[in-house]
């Protein structure tokens, strides 16, 4: 009797472990998917704000025309990306995005009307600080990855997350050096 008392409360902490290691597995993967919502309400405001700001910038600098087509091409990849679901892509769109903006930020040095625009300079305001926000959004996201990923890793946990299919997620980061490189405008 003794004996089955003993092996009933093996099996008993057994159970309370597995089910608080895939309590928390599910609570960490939710901190990823709701930190990867963050990142979508952000650029969501971005894809908003870009096309008002190309306008305004259109009628002072005409013949800018490739600038603005970049930056344009550079939202339409990331708007199509950002539907296709796939982290990675997303992430490598988003960052060209971050990097055309730049250039028409730039531009505005060379155009003393543009650059004292009301319109403009609350455009490019917002528009920095949804940038802000972004890059926010971006580093919680990847410490919840690294949270989640950490929890993957570490034993026993490693094991029930296997048996259970949790997978590791992959950080929002820049992969093309080129990506890393600062804007450069030339007139």
């Amino acid at each position: 009797m003794e004996i089955t008392l003993i092996i009933l409360g093996v099996i008993v902490v057994g159970a309370v472990a597995v089910i608080g290691l895939y309590n928390s597995l599910i609570k960490l993967k939710n901190r990823v998917d709701e930190a990867w919502s963050d990142i979508d309400v952000q650029l969501k405001r971005r894809y908003d704000l870009i096309p008002n700001l190309i306008e305004t910038v259109k009628g002072y600098a005409s013949h800018e025309k490739e600038t603005l087509e970049k930056v344009t091409a550079a939202r339409t990849a990331a708007m199509s990306a950002q539907k296709s679901g796939d982290a990675k892509q997303q992430a490598e769109a988003e960052n060209m995005l971050s990097s055309t903006l730049k250039s028409i930020f730039a531009l505005s040095e060379s155009y003393p009307d543009l650059k004292a625009n009301t319109n403009f300079l609350e455009l490019q305001r917002e528009l920095s600080d949804t940038e802000n926000k972004i890059q926010a959004s971006r580093r919680f996201y990847n410490g919840n990855v690294r949270d989640f990923n950490t929890k993957l890793q570490v034993f026993p946990t490693n094991i029930i997350a296997g048996m259970l299919k949790f997978t590791a997620r992959e950080y929002f980061e820049i992969k093309d050096e080129k990506e890393r490189e600062n804007v450069k405008v030339k007139f």
